[in-house]
């Protein structure tokens, strides 16, 4: 599959991969800059992915989350990748290869359907994040 046109028009800085109508990952690099705050997802995401840019003074009100109850059915890993370098393989749902993207320091990247690999071509550091609790039997199928 070719790669599609970055549906954000905002060139290699923030970027929106698919496989048709399927989000397979965004990736927001360690270069990005926008005013304000954004979010990059769609409100069905069961991981929400923002960038969110504030003034020196400006005040977050005080708050708390409120226990709301959500239904997960996929994990969706977001991934920060502090220092080095690596390739993400991404793949359709049907394990069908779309494309690969090098990832260094400082980029993000939302894994949000489909599938993955990666090799490490650096040393590297990331922090994962996604959602739990973790189903360690039933949350992986290799391929």
């Amino acid at each position: 599959m070719e790669d599609k046109e970055n549906s954000f028009g905002r060139g290699e800085d923030l970027e929106e991969i698919r496989d048709g109508d399927t989000f397979i990952a965004i990736i927001i690099r360690a270069k990005y800059h926008s005013p304000g705050l954004k979010f990059f997802t769609p409100s069905t995401f069961s991981q929400q992915l923002g960038f969110l840019n504030h003034k020196k003074g400006n005040i977050i009100k005080n708050h708390v989350h409120n226990p709301v109850p959500r239904e997960v059915i996929y994990t969706q890993e977001v991934l920060f990748i502090r220092e080095g370098k690596l390739r993400v393989d991404l793949y359709g749902n049907s394990n069908r290869f779309i494309t690969s993207r090098i990832l260094e320091g400082g980029d993000v990247i939302l894994l949000a359907g489909g599938g993955h690999g990666f090799e490490i071509l650096e040393d590297t550091s990331m922090i994962e994040v996604k959602q739990g609790p973790y189903a360690e039997v039933d949350d992986k199928r290799y391929f």
